[in-house]
This record gives C-alpha cells, structure tokens and sequence, in this order.
C-alpha cells in the first residue's frame, strides 16, 4: 500500500491541471533575473517550456508562464511544485525498483530542502543560480523516471531536464549528469542569462547540480581547513585570538562562522541579505548579529582580549565593515570573502549605498547601471583590503572569483609587473600544495536511513581507520591526518547537520577506500543501514579551474580542462552510482569545468570492487596530472601510490635543472 508521498512520486506530471499556487512569501526568493530575451525569443522560451504538457492545458499555461518570464525573468512552472513536505526522508520511504534510484531521489530532495536551498522554490541550491532543476516540471518527471528505473537502465540528464531511461547495465551509472555544457565560443555570462532564460540550459553550480550538496557542513571544513593553516603559515601563537573577516552568509552556504567558532579564532562575517543572515543565526551557525559595523568590531576586539572564540555576522555590505576597519585602525590577522562573485550581476555580489531590495530592482531593471556600480565597490573594497594588508593582515582569495571580478572591474589588485593577482587563491597558498596535492579532498558520506545513530558508528568508524593510518603514515601528511582526527573527533559536538545525516572529511587516496571498506563491512554486517559516498567537486581531481582548484598548477595547463572530463567518464565505468560534468562552479560560468560521483555502499561484495577501482582512480587521476604539472607534493604522493598499487604505472616527470635553461638565448 503507497502512502500519498509514493503516490505523488510515481504519478509524474498530474493527469488533471493543478490549482495555481501561490508562492510563500517568508520564503528567501531568488532575485528577478534580467530581462534579456527578444519577443521572438519569449515566444521560444514558452513554446519550450509548454511541450512538457498536454495541448489542452497550453492556452492556460502560456498566459502564466509569461507571466513568471516577465516577474522573474524565468519559468519556474510554480503551479507543479508538488504538495509534500521536501526534505531527505529515509531511503526505504522512497518508491523505487532498485535501491540505487532511491538514494538519489534522497539526495536530490536534500538539495532541494528549504533548510538547507538557498532560494528552494527556484529550485536553487546554492551560489545564487547553482540549481539542481530549472522548473518544477522536471523535478517532478525525474522522480517519476527514478521510481521506475531498473538495474537496466540509465537516466541522462540533460541541464535539468530528464531525457529519459536508456538500456544499459547493471554496472553502469544509474544517472548521468550535464549541466551547462555549452559551445565555448557561447559560454559568457550573458550567454547563460539568455540560454537559461530560454529553458535549454543551467549552471549546476558543482554539488548543488549532482545532487551531493549536504548542507553548509561541507564548506565548513575546507574554510576550518583554511583558516587554521593560514593561522599558521602567517601568525605566531596558533589561532586563538586572531581575528578573522570575510562576507557571506547566504551564497556560499553560511559556513565561516561555524568555521572560525572550531577553528578558534574570532569572526565577522558582513551579509546583506536579512533572511539569510538570520536564518544562520537562527540555525546556531552563528552566535551574534547585528546591524552596526561599529558594534560588531567592538563584540570583535571584546572577544578577542579574552581569547574566547566567537562569530559573529554583521547585516549589511562588507566594503561598509571594511572602510571602517580602516578609520579604525584595527588590526585584522585573516581577510578573505565567500560572496558568489562567480555570480556578480546576477545576486551573487551587492553595490555599497544600496539596501537590498533597491539593488534587487536595478539588478532586474537598469543592469547596466547596476554593473557598474558593483565594479565601483569593487574598486572600494579592493583599496580598503589593500590598506589593511599593509597594516600586516594576511588576505587570500576564496576562489569564488573575487580577484577576477576585481580585476575586470579595475580595481588596484594586479602585482606591480601587472601580471599576477596581488594575492593567492587560498588553493595556491593552502589547500593546493598542502591538501589536494597528496590527494587529500573532501570526501563524504550520508547515511540513506536518516538514522543519527548510523551517523554516530560512521563517525567512530572514520575515527579508528584514520588512528590506524596515522601510526603509519609518513611525516608529509602526517599535520594533514591530525586535522581530520580532530575534526571527526568534535563533529557530533560541533552540531554540522543540515538536513540529511550526513559528514565530510578530508582524506586521501587510502583513506577514503579504507573508511568505505569499513562502512560497506558495518553495513553488511547489520550495524548500520545503506550510505551514499560522494565528495565536493571541490577536491584534488574532478575540477579544472585556472583561478580556484588547479590554481596551483604552473606548467600552463591551469586552462584546460582534460582532468574533470577524464574524472566523469573514468569514475563512470569503475563503479560510480552516477556522474556528473558542469561547466561552472565556484568560479563562474565559462571559467571553470567539474566533474563529480555519487555512489551507494550496500554491503555487497560487488560494492566493494566498486570502492577500490572508483575511489582509487577518483583521486590518482588528479594527484597524477599534479605530478606531471611538477608539484613536489604530488610528485611523492604518486610515487607512494604507486609502491602501495602495483596495477598502478604513472609518467612521472624528469625536472629540469634550472641553470640549463638559464644559458640559453631566449
């Protein structure tokens, strides 16, 4: 007997047309896009959005999708939004055929579940315009394809849009994903704006589009990871104390105050969206709040005489919390910014002297107006960052292309030879020669029972396999391994949840396969119930990105992009319950490519040859082209890898000393 939730999933698109809807208004709504579609091309845009319904619904639906096109610059078909609550249920609630189809329908409504999506009803995960459907209409029909899905058959999914199930096989990717995969010479921005506005394409925004989005815990430990190295790259005495400033609380998931709180530093963290400053607070992620830049570096300079860690978000733009700092002279210890300036015109980023609401409205009505003023705060927040970096604060860019967007806007943050961005991508100082170069990335899992219990064993399971590598593990990597013990040790105590039970932790090569193993054995033996594994795209392999995750590459292939579709196609035939390829992603449309998996732990014995050739390859792929690109860290990782696999042959390269290049006549 199926419940009315099973029901409505195998149902699909509703015989009978719908009531309208109305759209809640306490809800946080993504910005109206750009009106940048001709007359002919909204007639396109409707007659493309139209050809998911019966004919004689269409004279209805036109008239209303027109409608949404001219309010919000899109059709989101908000009138098919189905009527149950959309959260992660557990994995045995779902109506499917094969367990595999089940587990993604768990990780597409956790993307999709309004504690954890920034604009839900957009069916926008993160970063602004990172969604996981373009409308409503293809949410509904990919539930329906998963719950009649096979071990037979493939579900290709083309920018959100459910193509259909394919023949295939049992060990072939139940789903694959693209999103955004568009022609180079037609991936700038406004060509996303038109081809999105016309239902043909989305940016997947990196785990948001591939369905392995697990809150804002997953950003928390690469910015915790950060932020502690560069406490002690840069300063003496260890994090305590030290004052760390950065802006974001909505795009880019929330996760530096919950960061600078485990960490041990002090924060402030400038957002100009109300809700989703509160939303953090209300959530815990954030201790204080307030509306005054005075008031929150007052708390600031409060907390850290006492040395007591503490967060807190300051509500409104972060070049106001910045030129203060100036005139006040206070000395910051770590500056950075988690603003989605991969998304500058679009919402990602806010001009200085304009409340929210009035730059929502230019953004939608004079766009032109509104580039320019948020390149005019560009500028700003550039020459007040550079003040305080004279002062002796230590500034790194997250990798959400703020040292691009500022330099397309004309801001001072070019080196003095004019080639080089004044400051490293946090990738190029930290997480690149220290972390993805031995292969170290975030790995993570959820356990499909929704059980907190199954997420306390994986926590104690991580816990042991990672003490038993630590007593073996080289000198290298060993600050690396004592991180993440940590980490796994204080996660339950740090309340990371939102949403599905799930973890991340950074691990490399072999500790991701051992910890898997181990799961896939507690799973077989009854101890706890299925987990679906994934990573962040965020990772040592799956993404090419000359200004974020390959930033760190200087042999001239940070610009192209053979690892992230090698990463999806090779993960794809060793093992991985699907895959995914975006173009986009941390970075920006058209600057970054990215490929990810997801894969379902049963306890079978097929499961785990799946764990040992897909995780194996997931990493050593990136950890190889490292090496080749002649990183000394991923030099010795490889080697390593390659006395532990035998199967395993990588070209190493031969460097050059540097004196024979030298007398030569260039």
């Amino acid at each position: 007997m199926m419940t009315p939730f099973q029901k409505e999933i195998t149902q699909g698109l509703p015989e009978q047309l719908p009531v309208k809807r109305s759209v809640p208004g306490d809800v946080n709504r993504a910005p109206k896009r750009k009106d940048i579609l001709t007359a002919k091309e909204k007639k396109l845009a409707l007659e493309n959005a139209l050809r998911y319904f019966p004919v004689e619904w269409h004279e209805t639906l036109a008239a209303e999708f027109l409608e949404e096109l001219k309010t919000f610059g899109r059709v989101y078909m908000y009138r098919f939004k189905p009527s149950y609550e959309m959260k992660a249920r557990p994995i045995s609630d779902y109506p499917a055929k094969t367990p595999q189809a089940a587990a993604i329908m768990l990780m597409i409504q956790n993307n999709l579940d309004p504690a954890v999506a920034q604009h839900p009803e957009e069916l926008i995960t993160y970063g602004g315009n990172g969604g996981v459907f373009q409308n409503w209409a293809q949410y509904v029909l990919t539930m329906k394809y998963l719950s009649e899905m096979t071990e037979q058959q493939t579900l290709h999914m083309y920018s959100g849009h459910p193509m259909g199930l394919f023949p295939s096989s049992k060990d072939a990717p139940r789903v694959v994903v693209t999103n955004g995969m568009m022609i180079p010479n037609y991936s700038q921005p406004d060509h996303w704006e038109k081809f999105n506005a016309l239902g043909v394409t989305q940016y997947g925004q990196m785990t948001a589009g591939s369905y392995m989005y697990i809150g804002p815990q997953g950003i928390v430990h690469g910015t915790t990871i950060t932020v502690l190295n560069a406490a002690r790259m840069k300063s003496t005495g260890g994090p305590e104390g030290k004052l760390f400033v950065t802006a974001g609380l909505g795009g880019m998931s929330g996760a530096q105050p919950k960061a600078g709180n485990i960490a041990g530093v002090v924060s402030i963290t400038a957002e100009i969206n109300a809700k989703a400053a509160y939303k953090r607070h209300e959530q815990g992620w954030v201790d204080e709040i307030t509306t005054s830049a005075d008031e929150a570096i007052d708390m600031a300079l409060e907390f850290q005489a006492a040395k007591r860690a503490r967060s807190i978000a300051y509500l409104g733009n972060i070049v106001d919390l910045w030129e203060r700092m100036v005139v006040r002279d206070v000395h910051v210890d770590l500056g950075s910014d988690q603003t989605s300036l991969h998304n500058p015109w679009a919402g990602g980023y806010y001009p200085q002297g304009m409340s929210y609401e009035e730059a929502n409205a230019m953004m939608a009505e004079d766009p032109a107006t509104f580039k320019q003023r948020i390149q005019e705060t560009l500028k700003r927040h550039v020459n007040a960052v550079n003040a305080l970096v004279e002062k002796g604060m230590y500034f790194f860019d997250y990798g959400n292309a703020f040292l691009l967007e500022s330099s397309r806007a004309g801001a001072e943050i070019m080196d003095e030879e004019g080639e080089l961005f004044r400051y490293p991508s946090y990738v190029q100082d930290i997480m690149g020669p220290m972390c993805f170069d031995y292969g170290f990335g975030p790995f993570r899992w959820v356990c499909a029972t929704g059980k907190s219990q199954d997420l306390d064993r994986t926590d104690i399971i991580a816990e042991q396999v990672l003490e038993q590598l630590m007593a073996k593990a080289p000198a290298e990597i060993r600050q690396q391994m004592d991180d993440n013990i940590r980490w796994i040790k204080g996660a339950k105590a740090n309340k990371l949840v939102v949403g599905s039970q799930a973890r991340i932790l950074y691990a490399d090569s072999e500790g991701r396969i051992e910890i898997a193993r181990a799961f896939n054995r507690a799973i077989a033996a009854g101890e706890i119930g299925p987990v679906v594994l994934g990573r962040d795209h965020h990772d040592v392999s799956g993404t090419d990105s000359p200004y974020r995750e390959t930033s760190n590459i200087y042999d001239g292939s940070s610009f192209t992009a053979d690892m992230a579709i090698q990463n999806v196609i090779g993960d794809s035939f060793r093992g991985a319950t699907w895959v995914s390829i975006h173009n986009g992603g941390g970075v920006g449309w058209g600057e970054v490519m990215n490929g990810g998996f997801g894969m379902l732990l049963d306890g079978s014995d097929a499961a785990d040859q799946k764990i040992e050739n897909m995780l194996l390859y997931d990493v050593n792929n990136g950890i190889a082209r490292r090496s080749w690109a002649r990183n000394k860290e991923a030099i010795f990782a490889i080697e390593r890898e390659m006395e532990r696999t035998p199967h395993l042959k990588v070209t190493v390269p031969k460097l050059v000393d540097e004196n024979v290049l030298n007398n030569l006549d260039f």
